[in-house]
């Protein structure tokens, strides 16, 4: 980045550091960020990070830098909260993330040469979990992942030291057990005993993308974005024959969508 981009990033930062003060003021603010607090803020900020994700699997560079800057904006939100509360500002949080990068990257950022020897991030990271008193394998997989890519990540961590299938195929032998214990279940159909079974596949099904070297999320985004790609198509079709899905029967929309699918 050359020294005029710097400035301007640093005057643009500034401004916006300023805008969210200014937005929190509690005498000329707005009534609706004033009131706001980090765990109402929270769930905006995990959606925004979706409209990140999603910007960039569409390739959308025209949209990224908004849904970037959204994502941003939540950062210097949760920062000037804190702040507010005299926890934290800003400042603190670009430095705790500097400050980590430089200290997982002795190669790059060399601290002379006394400096240790180049360790891998997951050591790196590993003595910074026992350095904040967090032990064991599981340590500091974050109970705020969306649930796929917690799962793939909790049974990773335990790959690591030899608790895992060995390979896709065993993955799937182990799915086709699950599901025979959900439908073992459905006679009873108690709720909880249900939510347990499904729960036991999805866990299943997140580790075997994993085994596969997918990301079970992005999975089920495509398979999100498939499933209304050709239904809104399916909507179409009806529309040009003047229905609506509601005036349609199961056994025409299933027609619609299997013509749907051989036209892709």
């Amino acid at each position: 980045m050359t020294d005029l981009a710097t400035e301007e990033a640093r005057r643009q930062l500034a401004r916006l550091l300023h805008v969210m003060a200014a937005l929190r003021d509690p005498a000329s603010g707005c009534p609706w960020d004033q009131a706001q607090s980090f765990e109402t803020i929270a769930p905006y900020t995990i959606e925004e990070a979706y409209e990140v994700a999603d910007a960039i699997a569409r390739r959308d560079m025209a949209a990224l830098p908004d849904e970037l800057g959204d994502l941003l904006f939540q950062v210097v939100y949760h920062a000037r909260m804190a702040e507010e509360a005299g926890a934290f500002d800003f400042a603190d949080v670009a430095r705790a993330i500097t400050d980590k990068m430089i200290r997982r990257h002795p190669h790059v950022f060399p601290a002379g040469p006394d400096a240790p020897e180049l360790q891998g991030w997951e050591e790196q990271k590993a003595r910074e979990r026992l350095a904040r008193a967090e032990t064991g394998v599981l340590a500091g997989v974050s109970a705020g992942l969306p649930a796929l890519t917690r799962a793939a990540k909790l049974t990773s961590r335990a790959g690591r030291v030899g608790f895992d299938w060995p390979d896709a195929p065993a993955v799937l032998d182990k799915l086709g057990e699950e599901v025979a214990e959900l439908r073992a279940e459905l006679p009873g159909a108690d709720p909880d005993r249900l939510a347990d079974e499904v729960g036991d596949i999805l866990f299943v099904v997140a580790n075997l993308a994993r085994k596969l070297g997918l990301d079970p999320e992005a999975c089920l985004r495509a398979a999100n974005a498939k499933f209304t790609r050709r239904f809104n198509a399916v909507e179409r079709r009806l529309a040009d024959a003047g229905q609506s899905p509601a005036d349609a029967t199961l056994d025409a929309m299933e027609a619609l969508w299997a013509a749907v699918k051989r036209a892709e």
